[in-house]
């Protein structure tokens, strides 16, 4: 399960990496602008991963026997909307202090080729200063499928009453730069008896449940390229569904599906004091003006929505592999393989 979560750990580790110079110097639009291009940039990795971590819960609607229990390992890919790929600065509040000359700008999930120029024309202390900077680019080309991907270890152990309990859990693992746990419960209540003859078929109905949290705080101090102290990225993402699901259950392959809701919510703060430079326009050594920030970016994001769901799993004795795909405002793909013992 570590190895999983450090696997998820690196995905938002790249999409901090990749874009940090491009992060900290969106900083010089001032802390009310910087905070709406960050928010632009950032929403669509924050909304795959809650539909990504809201996935993954379930290949089948029959619950174990008392004491049964499998271990499932799964990956699952929430696909960004084309039309999440880039922002339009007009539809983003900026005061006029910060400008570009393109219409557009990545986001995360955008084109690693566009990359927008923004010019701050602001007033520090009485005097006009100017500052310019590039919106970092996006990461498409190196997700696969375009898609944000949340990987997930879980444990399934069958209770009294056609009861599962499902649960994810990862304590503080990382590095010096990067570190985060994880903590997901679910319970799952078949039902497939509430419906008198159905119970001698193949057909098991159930109501699932499910939670998620998790946190992460990625150290930018030890790489950044704007001077200040004790400068951290701290993420905290909360998501559950609720569902209702069905399964067919035959010897070798069962289908299973499900319908139900989707939400979730994360914020994004930026700590610590960050020490921006602005031009003065005048002669050296007056040329240059120094402004300080403290805890500069504090955002939320939130995602919820319908879903629906439909896969396949095929049984070899206690292996079992399978897969699915949900439908929802980020559809997600999802597959793994589980060890069941029931």
């Amino acid at each position: 399960m570590k190895k999983s979560f450090l696997i998820l750990l690196t995905v938002i580790l790249s999409f901090s990496a990749k874009a940090q110079d491009g992060l900290e110097a969106i900083l010089l639009a001032g802390v009310q602008d910087a905070n709406k291009l960050t928010e632009a940039y950032m929403n669509p990795a924050m909304k795959g991963l809650i539909y990504g971590m809201n996935s993954g819960w379930y290949h089948t609607a029959k619950v174990h026997k008392k004491l049964g229990f499998d271990i499932s390992i799964s990956l699952n890919a929430s696909v960004v909307p084309s039309k999440d790929e880039i922002f339009r600065f007009a539809d983003l509040g900026l005061s006029a202090s910060t400008t570009s000359t393109s219409l557009t700008g990545a986001t995360v999930a955008g084109s690693n080729t566009l990359k927008a120029p923004v010019t701050v024309s602001t007033t520090v202390d009485g005097q006009t200063v100017t500052a310019n900077f590039i919106m970092p680019a996006g990461v498409k080309e190196d997700l696969p499928l375009n898609a944000v991907p949340t990987p997930s270890v879980q444990f399934s152990l069958g209770l009294p009453k056609q009861f599962d309990v499902m649960v994810r859990f990862v304590p503080d693992v990382g590095s010096d730069d990067v570190t985060g746990n994880l903590f997901g419960i679910g319970l799952k209540k078949e039902i497939t008896d509430w419906f008198g003859v159905i119970g001698k078929t193949p057909l098991h109905i159930s109501l699932l449940g499910a939670y998620t949290k998790m946190d992460v705080n990625y150290n930018i101090q030890n790489s950044s390229s704007i001077s200040g102290t004790n400068q951290e990225a701290a993420f905290s993402l909360n998501s559950y569904t609720f569902q209702a699901i069905a399964s067919l259950n035959f010897p070798i392959i069962n289908f299973y599906g499900g319908v139900g809701y989707s939400a979730g919510t994360s914020d994004l703060k930026m700590k610590g004091t960050y020490n921006l430079e602005y031009n003065t326009g005048l002669p050296a050594p007056n040329n240059t003006k120094e402004v300080t920030l403290t805890d500069p970016l504090n955002l939320d994001f939130k995602a919820n929505g319908m879903r629906a769901t439909l896969g396949t799993r095929l049984s070899l004795g206690f292996f079992k592999i399978f897969a699915d795909y949900t439908i929802q405002e980020y559809n997600t793909i999802s597959g793994g393989i589980a060890f069941g013992f029931r």
